[in-house]
């Protein structure tokens, strides 16, 4: 038995691990790599493995930093099964298409500016992979080969997400592995918390917040209150939110909701600037199987006191188009989250050199993107082959983040009844994994591997 790690190898992106058991092939998510230009390079490499030879896949989420080479996977030969939840596979008939979408809209601008550009994909090709879905209930075990059995356990990350149990059997031995894909940060919204896991033989654990913990909840919305009432009523600015339309989006729209009914902030006039986000927001209301309590309450109530946000999702580019006109007084919330695609960089272009607009990051940025160039304080930056003066606020909120912090991670590892006899990390930046390893062998008296892109193991 063994795994060869794929993606999210000392990098956050591109998960992907291929696991063989006896003469099993299979594969834990297979991910596109985002960020810098080097490391998006490394979807168009040659998988480390024929996609021919891979038995069935199983998917921790919708992400496309999880999910998003799926279609590459079909297109290069792969015709089983991939096992999941029935909400994410509901998510990737968006996400998968609005994938290829974007890809084919960067490559025809990347034509007219005479730039080098090659799609992974395209949409016929992510649809495709799509009728190779099978949904998998939380809790329940199947056997996708033998000498295999597996079980998916709600991670509380976004709607759908799995942690991923697996027993492998080979030559007598049996290993428990789990991967934790990507944990949740408890006591978020709408989504549960992850559930709790008391054995591992072989652990494979997220660590993209493993060097630090988040703001709390409260000092975060403390500070957006602060931040809006500034931007929309003194300075009547505009507010630009890059936000991933899965999950954060919807979990933003929460707070803004939450925060006008008590009354902390007024005649709020938001717009959601996302086809993608609207579906998902459809999509997440089909779902209230998975909502934690409070939201499931929230969701049946009628009256609603206070004052409620005026919100706005926009479908057609003409009404995208149309909100550069807003000079100011309006939140404008669009994806991507890192900044790197979608109709935010549009806004950005527009918004960036106006010294009253105040953009608002949510979310983990990855190295190498717009949105991690913006947080590190760029003076101008590149969008559309332009280059753009930033003379905007770029306030970042921390305290939102759908990823578990260090003490979450180590609080859900101290859940296990005794150590894996193997621990790697994975989803982190290098020096982020080497630094939450310390903390585990501190706090815990546990070894963590941090694996090598394309490194195998012996489980």
């Amino acid at each position: 038995m063994q795994v060869t790690f794929c993606g999210a190898a000392r990098q956050v992106t591109g998960s992907c691990f291929l696991f063989a058991a006896g003469a099993h092939r299979f594969l834990v998510d297979c991910g596109m790599f985002q960020g810098e230009r080097t490391t998006r390079a490394l979807n168009l490499d040659p998988f480390r493995f024929d996609p021919r030879s891979v038995e069935f896949v199983i998917l921790t989420h919708a992400h496309i930093d999880h999910s998003g080479l799926l279609p590459r996977l079909g297109a290069e030969g792969f015709k089983g099964p991939i096992y999941t939840t029935a909400a994410t596979r509901d998510l990737l008939g968006v996400l998968l298409p609005d994938s290829a979408h974007i890809q084919r809209m960067e490559q025809e601008r990347a034509q007219r500016f005479g730039r080098d550009y090659k799609a992974v994909y395209n949409l016929e090709q992510a649809e495709a992979v799509l009728g190779q879905i099978r949904p998998i209930g939380y809790g329940e075990d199947f056997a996708p080969a033998h000498g295999v059995r597996a079980r998916l356990q709600d991670a509380g990350h976004i709607l759908g997400s799995s942690i991923v149990e697996l027993w492998l059997s080979d030559g007598g031995r049996t290993r428990k592995v789990v991967v934790s894909g990507d944990l949740g940060q408890p006591g978020r919204p709408i989504v549960r918390d992850p559930v709790a896991i008391a054995e591992a033989d072989v652990l494979l654990l997220e660590s993209t917040y493993g060097n630090r913990d988040h703001k709390p909840l409260k000092e975060t919305l403390d500070e957006l209150v602060e931040i809006l009432n500034y931007a929309l009523l003194e300075r009547r600015g505009m507010v630009i939110v890059p936000a991933f339309a899965l999950g954060r989006t919807q979990e933003f729209l929460y707070y803004l909701n939450q925060l006008s009914r008590a009354g902390r902030v007024r005649d709020l006039n938001v717009f959601v600037d996302s086809p993608m986000a609207a579906q998902v927001t459809r999509i997440t209301a089909q779902h209230l199987e998975l909502f934690d309590e409070e939201a499931t309450r929230l969701s049946r109530e009628t009256h609603f006191p206070g004052h409620m946000p005026t919100l706005r999702f926009t479908e057609s580019v003409a009404d995208s188009m149309a909100l550069n006109r807003l000079s100011g007084g309006a939140l404008i919330l669009a994806a991507s989250g890192m900044c790197d695609g979608g109709r935010i960089r549009h806004h950005l272009r527009h918004h960036l050199p106006n010294p009253r607009t105040t953009v608002i990051m949510i979310g983990f940025q990855a190295a190498g993107t717009l949105g991690r160039r913006l947080v590190d304080g760029a003076e101008s930056v590149r969008i559309f082959g332009e280059d753009v003066p930033v003379r905007a606020r770029v306030a970042t909120l921390g305290g939102f983040s759908a990823h578990a912090d260090q003490s979450a991670l180590l609080a859900w590892l101290r859940r296990l009844r005794a150590a894996p006899r193997q621990l790697f990390l994975v989803h982190g930046e290098e020096e982020v994994a080497t630094a939450f390893a310390a903390r585990i062998e501190e706090r815990l008296g546990w070894h963590a591997h941090i694996p090598m892109h394309g490194e195998t193991v012996a489980l």
